[in-house]
Order: structure tokens, then sequence, then C-alpha cells
């Protein structure tokens, strides 16, 4: 309530938070039909007087989150039928096309700290439909979505993600859109690995994050500072693959929201600062079915089963083709760096760190793969989508898989490279579609155009100044 009383709006102690929270991610869990949802959603917006609007959210080709506040009384009366114009998402739909749907995943619906948000608000994740309902082929979310229900669906089999996201907290607001002002950021600590006293910024910022974390369902596990300077993770444990994806844009909307608050930038470029550890988003992955993880095998090398090290096979057999979808920013390929525990190499290995999989210790619940040469700022649905269907429908190798795994090759080291691979691989044409394919290769390429090829030892503006989640529409109108 205001300080003259004529305002009452949500607002939601952490604590009920999280239980909140942690209820409807069980009905994820549960796979509890939609119909059930939907109309307990709108019951209990319905009869919340103190809710004024509900965030709609969806995610673009390149990742990016898109937010619609609707009036909860609109909302309820015209949920099946929001629209928007698709045209102006850069990458979506053209002009003569630009008509699309949002279609409400009621399953995917938190309540949210209003200390970050502002009270009385609610959030709820949708896909993109076309104007006749049926899915839109540039939703990557929608098509996540898909896959993962039919094979649940087929046979129980059941697909866990746990991604680790590093970022860097830098000086000022909107740091990154005045880099090419400055030509440099300005760290907030260099405290370094685990480093980090109680009280200073990067640790008031990793705390503030971390219980908002809590309080939206994600079951924290451990936070810290990494070991560049100003660099942070924080973890959050395993879940199935859409509601993983879905935690990872939470996971950088909240990690920006608290930055503006303490005047700082969360940054999830992947090489903001040359000379020292980028940013990854390291990417865990098992299927279990019936309750058994099937990437376990007590006897197997490493701990993997035969499915799993055929995952992995799949995997490094179509690294290359995959790899724009994993690193598609300009920036990106400065992460790839050997100097710098760079997973660029086409390789499986249980400790060494420079390769693309690792297989992480484990046992028969924790046993998984880790992709780690994937960056922060891919869109994790794509990332997921592709990684899923790589590892379960991509070539396997012509060679000994002994001596491919064994042989060091390595990814592209420059974004120009990685888009000829990727627009000219059959494989990625058959997964995403030409249409896809051919609209996520030229949105690459518009960026990558802006750039030299040869990245040099310096950061230059136009990787900063044109990456997809830091530009914005009024920039690339100027061309």
């Amino acid at each position: 309530m205001d300080a003259k009383g004529l305002r009452t709006f949500l607002e939601i102690p952490y604590d009920e938070l999280e239980e909140r929270n942690l209820k409807v991610k069980e009905q994820r869990l549960k796979h509890t039909a939609s119909e059930k949802l939907r109309d307990e959603r709108i019951e209990y917006l319905t009869k919340e007087r103190a809710i004024k609007a509900v965030t709609v959210c969806f995610t673009d080709l390149e990742g990016r989150l898109h937010m619609l506040d609707y009036d909860k009384k609109f909302l309820i009366k015209s949920a099946d039928n929001l629209t928007f114009d698709g045209s102006s998402i850069r990458g979506f739909s053209a002009q003569q096309e630009s008509d699309l749907r949002l279609n409400i995943d009621w399953s995917a619906f938190y309540w949210l700290p209003s200390d970050i948000f502002g009270p009385g608000k609610v959030l709820v994740f949708s896909e993109v439909h076309e104007r006749d309902g049926t899915q839109y082929h540039s939703d990557l979310r929608g098509r996540l979505k898909l896959l993962t229900e039919s094979m649940y669906q087929k046979d129980g089999t059941v697909v866990h993600a746990a991604p680790e996201i590093e970022g860097f907290l830098f000086k000022g607001r909107d740091a990154e859109h005045h880099f090419h002002e400055k030509g440099h950021f300005d760290f907030i600590s260099t405290g370094g690995y685990y480093h980090s006293l109680p009280g200073d910024v990067l640790r008031t910022f990793i705390d503030k994050v971390a219980e908002a974390q809590r309080a939206m369902g994600f079951q924290n596990e451990k936070d810290h500072p990494e070991v560049a300077p100003s660099q942070f993770e924080i973890n959050f444990s395993y879940s199935e693959a859409l509601i993983a994806a879905d935690q990872i844009q939470l996971y950088k909307l909240l990690s920006r929201q608290v930055a503006a608050q303490l005047d700082c930038t969360a940054s999830f470029l992947p090489k903001p600062v040359t000379g020292v550890n980028g940013n990854g988003m390291h990417m865990n992955l098992s299927l279990s079915k019936g309750g058994k993880n099937l990437f376990h095998d007590q006897n197997g090398p490493d701990g993997l089963s035969p499915m799993g090290w055929d995952f992995i096979d799949r995997l490094l057999t179509s690294a290359n083709d995959i790899c724009l979808t994993l690193n598609s920013s300009v920036n990106a390929y400065r992460r790839l760096d050997p100097h710098f525990e760079a997973p660029n190499q086409i390789k499986a290995s249980a400790n060494n760190r420079g390769a693309m999989v690792r297989i992480p210790f484990g046992n028969e619940r924790s046993a998984r793969i880790e992709c780690r040469s994937v960056a922060p700022d891919a869109n994790p649905y794509l990332v997921l989508y592709t990684l899923l269907r790589t590892g379960l429908e991509g070539p396997q190798p012509q060679e000994d898989a002994e001596a491919k795994r064994s042989r060091t090759r390595f990814l592209p080291d420059n974004i120009f490279d990685a888009i000829r691979i990727f627009k000219g691989s059959q494989f990625v044409a058959s997964i995403l579609g030409e249409g896809v394919q051919s609209k996520f290769a030229e949105l690459k390429t518009t960026t990558a155009e802006r750039s030299p090829k040869q990245l040099g030892t310096r950061v230059k503006y136009s990787e900063v100044k044109f990456h997809h989640e830091v530009t914005n529409q009024f920039l690339w109108n100027q061309f």
C-alpha cells in the first residue's frame, strides 16, 4: 500500500514465494494436464484482487526475452486471442506475415519478488503461434516443448538439464551500451575465484540474485565469485529441459535487474575483457526413463552407458555444424581461446577442461555429460533443442569412435567460418528446417559483417555495439 493508502498491490514474502513457486514447479514435473492448469490459473487471477498485471514472456530466434504486461482483467477475457506484430521483432516475420499469436503456457507461471519486479505482478511464459494457431517455426521454446513432450508421451523418457551460467558485474548502469564511448569495462571487484568480502558490491549482488532465484523456485545449489575479476556464477539444481531453459532466461533477467538497482551492469557477453577468463554456459545433460538414469553405467568407460557415449559421439561428429547455435555472436569466438580453459577442442574427456564435452564424476543419480562450448548469450531453447536432436539423431562417426574421441580437432575460431559451416550443413537443415537455418544465418551474417574477421587482442566496439543482447532497434535502424 502506498503512503496515502490508495493502492493495495500483491507483495509476497520470500518464504511464501518459494512455497508457491515450488508447488507450480511440481505440477510441471508431474506433467499436469494443461487444461487443468489453465482453469486453475484463471480462477486464481479472477479471485486475487491485488494483481494488476500479468507479464507474458516469449523469446525470439536469437534468444532475446521479450515481455508484455497485460492488464489482468483484459488477459482473463482475451487469453486465447493475444496477438502481436512479429515484423517488429528482428529475425521473426516479414511485414506481409506480421500477425502472430501468443499461446500462454500456464504451467510456466511465476509469482515475482516485488522488490525486483514491482508489486502486483505475476509472470508467465508463452509460445508463439501462427495466425491459424499452428506452431511458429522460429519459436524454439515451442519446438523444444513439443520435442520433450513427445519423448515423454512415447515411452516416458525425460530430458534433464543443468546449466552453469557465468557473468560479469561491471560498474555503472548500461555499461555495454556505453562501451563505445569508454572503450573498456570497469571491474567492481578484483578478488577472483571464491573471494569476495561479505557486504561488498559483488557479494551483495550475488546474495540478492540468489535470494530471488530461491524465491522463484530455482532450488539453488551454490553461488560464488568466479575465476576472472568481477565474475560470478549462481548455480541451481537440474530440472527438466524446458524448465531449465525458462530458468536461464529468468536468471539473466534477475541478474540484470538486481545489477541495475546497484548501479551496475550484469553482462553475459562471452568475452567482454581480454586477458581473463570468459563467460560460459556449461550445459549438463542426462536422460532418464522410469526413474533410471539412461546415461549411467557403473562399469562403462568413465561411468557412462553405451547410450551416453553414443550421444557424445554424435555431438562430436556434428560439432562444427552446430557450433553457431551454441556460439551465436562475434564475441563468442573470442572466448574459444585455449589460454583460458577454453572448451574449443572437439573431443570428450573426464579431466581436460579444454574439451568440448566433459564427463563429470557421477553416480546413478548424477551421471551426465557436460557440453562446455556453449556461450551464455546463446538462445537456451535453441541450444537444448539442437543438443538433444544431435545427440539422439545426428550422424554417427564414419571412423572408429575411439580414434575420433582422442584425435584433437578444433571448433571454428571466428563467426564467419561458423556461419559458412552452419549454412552448408544438411543435418542442421534437417533438424531446424531450411527456413530457420537460412534466417538464423542471415541474422548472424548481418552482425558479423559489422566486425573484422580477425578478432585481434582488443575487444572491438562492434562486438558489443551490435551484439544481439545489447543493441536496440533504434541503433539497427541507423543503417
